[in-house]
């Protein structure tokens, strides 16, 4: 008999992580939102990417996010249902101050309070296969 705990069964594939994005996963797992910029024409990219989508150049680095954002759009998932999330599911897009936008899971927010223009600000939560991955809060929430 084995003492291991079971894993979770899930749909949900693992991350994907390529030399592109791994910047990103890691600040995430480090508790912070960091986006890719051209180093060239300084254009920020999110989700990231090996070239600049404006001047095409493969040079980029990285610039720390604060993470307030207000949200552009957002649905909210009933089926199908995985057992890696709690239904039903509100994900959402959103402007970032900088200027990109992400998508993310939202939560602490009710659902018939969500509109566009909401403020909202990232956290870091624990995902499917153990990752800590972007969720969008309400403004001063927990972290």
């Amino acid at each position: 008999m084995s003492d291991a705990t079971p894993e979770r069964r899930t749909a949900v594939p693992g991350l994907t992580v390529t030399q592109d994005n791994e910047f990103f996963f890691t600040a995430a797992r480090e508790g912070r939102l960091e986006i890719q910029r051209c180093t060239d024409c300084e254009t920020l990219r999110h989700p990231p990417g090996p070239a600049c989508p404006s001047c095409r150049s493969f040079t980029w680095d990285t610039v720390v996010a604060s993470g307030r954002c207000t949200l552009h759009s957002w649905t909210v998932v009933h089926h199908p249902q995985d057992p890696a999330f709690t239904y039903p599911l509100a994900v959402g897009l959103v402007d970032l101050e900088e200027g990109t936008r992400l998508v993310a899971d939202i939560s602490g927010v009710d659902h018939a309070d969500l509109r566009r223009g909401l403020e909202l600000e990232v956290g870091f939560a624990e995902h499917a296969h153990g990752e800590l991955l972007p969720q969008l809060r309400p403004v001063g929430g927990a972290r």
